[in-house]
């Protein structure tokens, strides 16, 4: 990720933003691995919610919310 510390400081000062350092929100290190993995992470629930874990959450709702957060609190435009 050549040049992003530029290109976010760029764009923190475009839109007023908290946050600077583009390495204080994120590590590509740390997405590469997940994105690079060669196989598929499959989680299975049952025991959870056999113990009682029954609150359960939309993948996608989760994604909305926390990204609607972090523009309320201006850390993403």
């Amino acid at each position: 990720m050549e040049n992003t510390q530029e290109i976010w400081t760029e764009i923190a000062k475009k839109y007023n933003l908290k946050e600077k350092n583009v390495n204080s929100l994120s590590s590509a290190w740390h997405t590469d691995l997940d994105l690079g993995r060669p196989l598929e992470v499959m989680c299975d629930m049952s025991k959870s919610r056999k113990l009682g874990f029954k609150a359960y959450k939309s993948t996608e709702d989760s994604f909305i919310e926390v990204f609607e957060r972090l523009r309320a609190e201006n850390i993403i435009p």
